[in-house]
């Protein structure tokens, strides 16, 4: 076997391998023999066809398979000796039978690149830190309370506070525009979930009152059809209710699992901790890993991009079905390559710097790890352990993620890091 390499651009390489073409010869024979068994013609016993009438007939399809066989029986040790890890499936792209000495075929393939890790100490990052505060606390407490408050129509005016029920149609130039219509739609006046002057124009109206309102959308809207566009509502009022705050009390604990008010205000404090650290974890590695992907960028294999942008947009279907909406069946994988892209520079970086420090998780790290992630599902934390230490092979991912840790604990000793501070709110509104 003589094997050939050829650099194409970037991360493409083509592998040509000749062999005696006696090889191929036998393969095709082979193929024939098998066709001869199970074939059945006119004027001849089955499996004693002449093989010359053999390949008249199925030579052409005798010598396809015959190829695959070929390459299957030789690339792998082709590319052993041509010292190549392909990161992407090859592709047949030449193949030569017509030689009477030799037969040769080319496969064309993408490569891993090779990684050149930049020092760390010239890396600048920021590091977040945050507390929780009894404001804080305060604010999420409201939030339950706002969660529990109880709506009973009343015959008046209504006011900031109230939640009202209405129709209405939008209209554009005169038209209805998509999503400008809603019937039975509740909303609190004052939460501003609408477009500015919405809410504020449906303050004073009573049960069985009607509006129009003429206003505008902002220019930042997220519909590019409406944004900056000057619009009319009719607003049709069917219900002003007000708001009637709950007691604090031991009921209003049950509402949300908990024995007491006391158990409430503990275990929404333990959340909010857990939450926080979780964010500020997730968010400080995000910086840190943006600065290294832009400390060192490379090539990446397009069919590595690939394949994590199908991971994607699976991921996003199954959340959309979820959530009971269209999965966009239509949207092509290609949407998501920018993300794909990143992601698999990032494990490229990290498996680089893993391999280089010889950075390996331990039994005892892996185990832990498994029993933090557990912990945070509660009363289900033992089906979870269950369920990873029921096969070895679910561990990977939890392996990745201790390597990951491990990884960025190494940079951030070296790197020029500069702490910051943030509030509990900025933390956790922060978008994802």
């Amino acid at each position: 076997m003589k094997t050939s390499l050829e650099t194409l651009d970037g991360l493409e390489r083509a592998l040509t391998v000749e062999l005696p073409v006696d090889i191929f010869k036998q393969k095709t024979d082979a193929v024939l023999k098998k066709i001869a068994a199970n074939t059945q013609i006119d004027g001849f016993r089955k499996g004693k066809v002449p093989m010359s009438i053999l390949r008249k007939q199925f030579g052409a399809q005798a010598s396809s398979e015959a190829v695959n066989d070929v390459v299957n029986d030789t690339l792998v040790d082709a590319l052993t000796d041509a010292k190549m890890n392909p990161a992407s499936r090859p592709d047949i792209t030449k193949i030569d039978a017509d030689n009477e000495k030799t037969f040769s075929y080319t496969v064309k393939f993408e490569v891993y690149p090779e990684i050149k890790i930049n020092d760390f100490s010239k890396l600048k990052v920021e590091q977040a830190e945050a507390v929780v505060t009894a404001d804080d606390e305060k604010k999420t407490l409201k939030g339950l309370i706002d969660q529990a408050v109880e709506y009973k129509a009343v015959k008046r005016k209504s006011k900031d506070g109230d939640q009202v029920v209405i129709d209405f149609k939008g209209m554009l130039d005169g038209e209805i525009f998509e999503g400008g219509v809603a019937a039975d739609f509740k909303m609190v006046l004052g939460k501003g979930s609408m477009i500015a002057g919405f809410e504020e124009g449906l303050q004073g109206l009573s049960a069985g009152d009607s509006t129009k309102l003429d206003l505008t959308f902002p220019k930042e809207y997220h519909a590019p059809q409406l944004a900056g566009k000057a619009v009319v509502f009719e607003v049709d009022m069917k219900t002003v209710e007000a708001p009637t705050l709950p007691k604090l009390d031991d009921k209003f604990a049950e509402k949300f699992g908990e024995k007491s008010i006391d158990d409430l205000k503990t275990s929404m404090s333990t959340q909010m901790g857990v939450e926080l650290a979780t964010r500020l974890s997730n968010q400080n590695k995000d910086v840190l890993f943006t600065a290294l992907l832009e400390a060192n960028d490379f090539e990446v294999p397009q069919a590595s991009i690939d394949q994590e942008a199908e991971v994607l947009l699976k991921d996003m279907q199954q959340r959309m079905q979820q959530q009971g909406m269209s999965s966009q069946s239509d949207m092509p994988a290609s949407t998501f390559n920018p993300e794909a892209k990143r992601r698999v520079q990032l494990g490229l970086l990290v498996n680089q710097i893993a391999t280089e420090n010889k950075i390996e998780a331990t039994k005892e790290q892996l185990d832990a790890k498994l029993k933090e992630m557990a912990d945070s599902y509660g009363e289900q934390a033992q089906q979870i352990m269950d369920y990873y230490n029921a096969d070895p092979s679910r561990m990977t991912s939890i392996e990745s993620m201790v390597v990951e840790e491990m990884v960025q604990a190494l940079i951030l000793k070296e790197a020029k890091v500069t702490k910051i501070t943030k509030t509990f709110e900025e933390v956790t509104q922060a978008q994802a």
